[in-house]
């Protein structure tokens, strides 16, 4: 899986320039990691016992992460909150947090965040609601800063730190310059001093998450050794369900539009396929800083009339069943929640053959894992389904009874294991 990202990786050389900010900001992160492993022993020696439930009560759990939308959030929380050994959940975020039962939002004051900024107002919020609330599970989503902050607020307040690596072994290998972004891609090199500060980090958390089994793999092989579970986000199997009417698209992208979805690649296999398919269309739904890019390719590739930018959209599943097939061309990923929610509604996956998505795509089954990043082989796996319709309609029915082990209830009861291993530890 590390060669797998490397070779993935658009690193590229640099100007003078690009290596004097990255050669400043690996300084930057190297005093930052530093640190975090001080303040983690000092924690970790100094902090308070920890603190269990009492008879018969549940986890209160405080959690922390950024979150690009409300249905990333439900994703995750969901069967958190459906878990029975889960009695309560707080989350800290600066983006809305939907209501349901046992979850309660705490936002960092307006003033504040215009003060020190978003994220280092949310973790302060954080860290004084963990001082406040006495939570039993202390958790943060993504190792920056998150994880980070979560695994130094645990110790110092008594409770389990847990850190739920959703971007996978991206977030640690070689600093983190091949993550989706934050500052350690702003490294620009692969810096092993950062890595295992990090690692150090991972390996003191009580608890740490995965969205698939490659990313357990790289962290034992890293010698993490901590209590490993795979969970992923959960789905509504009863709301992402196959569509009556047809579609109205071929293929469907959904996602930000940023340089590791290498939604270029998607655009020239689409140029690819009209060679075969004339009448081939295509929808990119999700927004991102590469629109203005992406859509100037399409221009330039000469596919305007066959591929249309619809911007951030909150039904997804609409969108989902005006589709026949769910594309991915990321260079790194974990376990895609639109990749699920697309299976779910009976979209067969063309996604690279990166991360955890194996862990749900059976190649040649109810999709295809491409080896490589090239145009051509998707444009291959995507033309073997669009001209044969039984082969679309058996993969299509495959790929609704993989992505039903990521209904609310199926994830509810992993999350009932994760917490039992808490009290029998």
């Amino acid at each position: 899986m590390v060669d797998e990202i490397k070779s993935n990786s658009r690193l590229t050389s640099s100007s003078f320039g690009r290596c004097l900010r990255g050669w400043y900001y690996c300084r930057v992160m190297r005093l930052f990691t530093l640190l975090q492993n001080i303040a983690l022993a000092i924690a970790k020696t100094f902090g308070r016992r920890l603190r269990q439930p009492h008879n018969g009560e549940g986890y209160r759990i405080l959690l922390t992460g950024s979150f690009d939308s409300s249905n990333w959030i439900l994703s995750y929380l969901r069967p958190l909150a459906a878990s029975k050994a889960c009695s309560h959940i707080t989350m800290v975020s600066s983006s809305p947090v939907p209501a349901f039962p046992k979850v309660d939002a705490v936002y960092p004051p307006k003033w504040l965040v215009r003060v020190i900024g978003a994220t280092p107002a949310r973790l302060l919020i954080f860290f004084s609601t963990a001082v406040r609330k006495h939570p039993n599970i202390v958790g943060g989503y993504s190792i920056l800063a998150n994880g980070l902050v979560a695994s130094v607020v645990a110790p110092i307040v008594g409770a389990r730190s847990l850190y739920h690596c959703v971007g996978g072994p991206a977030e640690v290998l070689d600093g983190g310059v091949y993550a989706e972004d934050g500052p350690f891609t702003k490294i620009e090199i692969p810096d092993l001093v950062v890595e295992r500060r990090l690692l150090r980090a991972v390996a003191a958390c009580d608890i740490v998450l995965t969205m698939g089994t490659k990313a357990v793999d790289f962290f034992q092989s890293r010698g993490v050794n901590t209590d490993f579970h795979v969970i992923s986000a959960s789905i509504d199997i009863e709301q992402f369900a196959p569509a009556d009417s047809p579609p109205c698209y071929d293929l469907i992208f959904v996602g930000r539009l940023v340089e590791i979805k290498c939604i270029d690649i998607l655009l020239k296999a689409v140029q690819h396929v009209r060679n075969t398919i004339p009448n081939v269309t295509a929808v990119i739904v999700g927004e991102g800083p590469l629109r203005g890019e992406l859509e100037q390719l399409v221009r330039e590739l000469g596919i305007s009339d066959c591929v249309a930018f619809v911007g951030r959209q909150h039904n997804i599943r609409e969108w989902l069943n005006k589709a026949r097939l769910f594309v991915l061309t990321s260079r790194s990923e974990g376990l895609s929640i639109a990749m699920t929610e697309a299976m779910a509604c009976g979209l067969p996956a063309v996604v690279s053959d990166v991360g955890d998505l194996a862990d749900l795509v059976e190649d040649g089954i109810n999709g295809f894992l491409v080896p490589r990043l090239t145009p051509e082989l998707f444009a291959d796996r995507i033309i073997e389904l669009l001209t044969n319709n039984e082969k679309l309609r058996d993969f299509s029915q495959a790929a609704r009874r993989s992505a039903l082990r990521y209904d609310i209830k199926a994830m509810a009861q992993r999350w009932d294991n994760i917490i039992a291993s808490c009290r029998e530890s």
